[in-house]
């Protein structure tokens, strides 16, 4: 399957995986923090066990950190 990850393309040999798996696949450090954007979508972590990426599919992992003082 030919996805669209961060930007770049990435091939993972599944044509079809949740978004679970495919955090595992791909290795997606700190995975407990990662949000999921699917094709321009912000998943709710307890839908990653539901929902299905797909051949096509754009997938963007995203990373929120709080800033400190100057």
């Amino acid at each position: 399957m030919n996805l669209t990850v961060n930007g770049k393309a990435a091939e993972v040999a599944q044509d079809a995986l949740s978004v679970t798996r495919l955090l595992e696949e791909l290795q997606v450090a700190q995975r407990e923090y990662v949000t999921v954007e699917l094709n321009g979508d912000i998943l709710d972590r307890a839908d990653f066990d539901a929902i299905t990426v797909k051949d096509g599919d754009t997938v963007e992992f995203l990373y929120f950190m709080g800033g400190g003082s100057l």
